[in-house]
């Protein structure tokens, strides 16, 4: 359909609902409108800048007038989710679109509209859109950002402080992992901070539900639950469903757990047993290289420090199948890096050896863990384990 044609049939123009299911209740918490229009693109009509944006502006208001108006009839105790284009919201600032949603939403029940924007959509000053957001804020009215993507800016989703991001569950699949896990967990890491919730959309199998599951997702949308609509459905329409699924999550969940935790309590003590039995010391180079090769199954680096992180001994590296001994990293000091000082103090306190979380190596650029001990010296011995063995014994998360 060409623009001339669309804009003769404007008010043809059809809502539909999209329900959004909570993790916690299992049942509709909102639902996300979209306009439908025959064979018409609407999304892509409302960012084609050959368009008129007057025209532009008129087809995004009339959807959210027709959305707002059977929430305003219906009058449901849900959210309600607009997407909107940020450059035709901020033509007024703002001011139009807020109009509209005063026409129908009571004040004491602003609180239950959404609005959805990608923020790096956005052409124009992020502090004007900042400013307009943050004045509807103080109504009660919620943001939520969507399209999150190695195109969304960071330090824009900081200045905003949405409620809620949208993330396509796809992100979660195997097939995309190496590319998105690194720029999920920060994302990820960013919501918990900012006290934002994760909605993953595009559901559309119980694989996709269970990413959505252990990923911390708040919300859920897509087809596997509920395909869009013209109505409105009953709120627990899915609550036994979603409940039965979640247990069955929460079984597998355990269960890996479990094996992983057992995984690494046995190379934990592994590690323990191997350096008690070589003694190493960091003024020995044969006590150190006596250890790396009792820990070749287990280890591709090793090295000692003091209890401010001052190393006191070289690294013991292997390339291949040789251990090195590389003088390089000597007297060089590692208490910048994060929670190395707490780590010391638990040493210190636990009387026994630490196993890090997951993280990527600076140098090689592979996922590890690092186990550490305090020795009877009051160094402090760290072993990093390769990422072999621990893909190997399943303990990479």
């Amino acid at each position: 359909m060409d623009t001339m044609e669309l804009l003769t049939k404007l008010q043809q123009t059809e809502v539909r609902y999209e329900p959004i299911y909570s993790a916690d209740a299992h049942v509709v918490e909102g639902y996300e409108i979209s306009g439908v229009l025959e064979e018409a693109d609407i999304p892509a009509f409302l960012c084609d800048e050959d368009v008129p944006i007057e025209y532009r502006i008129e087809l995004q208001q009339l959807v959210m007038e027709k959305a707002l108006q059977q929430f305003k009839d219906e009058r449901l105790s849900v959210d309600l989710y607009i997407p909107i284009n940020p450059n035709l919201f901020m033509v007024d600032f703002g001011e139009s679109y807020f109009a509209i949603i005063q026409k129908y939403v009571s004040e004491e029940r602003l609180h239950h509209i959404v609005l959805m924007m990608a923020e790096h959509d956005y052409c124009e000053d992020i502090e004007q859109l900042h400013h307009a957001v943050r004045y509807l804020k103080t109504y009660g009215v919620k943001l939520c950002l969507c399209n999150i993507s190695s195109e969304t800016h960071l330090d824009y989703v900081l200045l905003l402080k949405p409620h809620i991001l949208k993330i396509d569950v796809t992100m979660l699949d195997y097939n995309s992992w190496g590319a998105n896990n690194d720029l999920f967990m920060t994302i990820s890491a960013l919501a918990l901070r900012i006290g934002s919730s994760l909605l993953f959309h595009n559901i559309e199998t119980i694989y996709h539900m269970q990413s959505a599951w252990k990923n911390g997702g708040r919300y859920y949308s897509g087809r596997y639950l509920t395909k869009p609509a013209a109505t409105f459905v009953e709120a627990s329409n899915l609550q036994q469903r979603l409940h039965d699924e979640s247990v069955r999550f929460i079984q597998a969940e355990k269960k890996l757990l479990k094996q992983r935790f057992e995984a690494m309590r046995k190379l934990q003590q592994e590690l323990t047993s191997i350096v008690e039995r070589c003694q190493p010391k960091a003024d020995d180079e044969q006590s150190l290289l006596k250890l790396a090769q009792a820990l070749t199954d287990y280890s591709f680096r090793l090295y000692m420090t003091d209890e401010d992180g001052f190393q006191v001994s070289p690294n013991i590296m292997r390339y291949k199948e040789e251990w090195l001994v590389l003088e390089n990293a000597k007297h060089k000091n590692w208490s910048w890096r994060p929670y190395f000082l707490m780590n010391i103090i638990k040493l210190r306190h636990g009387k026994t050896g630490e196993l890090s979380s997951v993280y990527r190596d600076i140098e090689t650029g592979d996922m590890t863990r690092t186990f550490s001990i305090e020795l009877p010296s009051h160094h402090y011995l760290f072993v990093d384990i390769t990422y072999d063995y621990l893909y190997e014994h399943k303990i990479t998360q």
